[in-house]
């Protein structure tokens, strides 16, 4: 039986998440960027100063397999209550219940960590994604149609939600 572990993001694994990462850029609409990221880029981005929001690694029987993170929803203090919660995965790792297993640690970090709410923004093209949120009892509140551009077509993206 496989063991999917969680861990903090050590400034080791930045290099291969920030692969990961790029691999979405570059072929799927998964993520918004249309060129890789760089270093500096990817590592702001994972890395917050306040320890409140966190990435964590995400392993399955000891190999690297994605991160998942809880970051800030909005920069306004009104908003502190709500995080927004990303995950990447290796493509490889797709339909093997990791990011489920995902969801529910960074539920559990979070509930610790005082919020009360979590979103995700999705490419509506992300069916994946959208899936594995609905089916872990997130549900849609936020359509925006044709916000991003990417490989010639306008991309809408979704923002489901669920109250801890």
């Amino acid at each position: 039986m496989s063991t999917i572990l969680f861990k903090p993001l050590e400034e080791s694994d930045i290099s291969y998440l920030m692969d990961i990462y790029n691999h979405f850029v570059l072929h799927t609409t998964v993520s918004f960027h249309t060129e890789p990221v760089g270093l500096l880029e990817f590592t702001e981005s994972v890395i917050h100063p306040n320890p409140r929001y966190q990435t964590y690694v995400i392993t399955l029987d000891g190999n690297l397999q994605g991160y998942v993170q809880v970051m800030p929803h909005k920069k306004k203090q009104a908003y502190d209550t709500t995080g927004e919660v990303t995950i990447y995965l290796h493509p490889e790792c797709v339909g093997k219940g990791i990011g489920s297993a995902a969801i529910h640690y960074i539920e559990a970090v979070a509930k610790e960590r005082g919020f009360h709410s979590l979103i995700s923004t999705i490419c509506a093209d992300n069916k994946l994604s959208i899936h594995t949120f609905t089916k872990n009892g997130y549900t849609q509140c936020a359509h925006f149609r044709e916000v991003g551009f990417k490989w010639g077509k306008f991309l809408d993206i979704v923002t489901y939600q669920k109250i801890i």
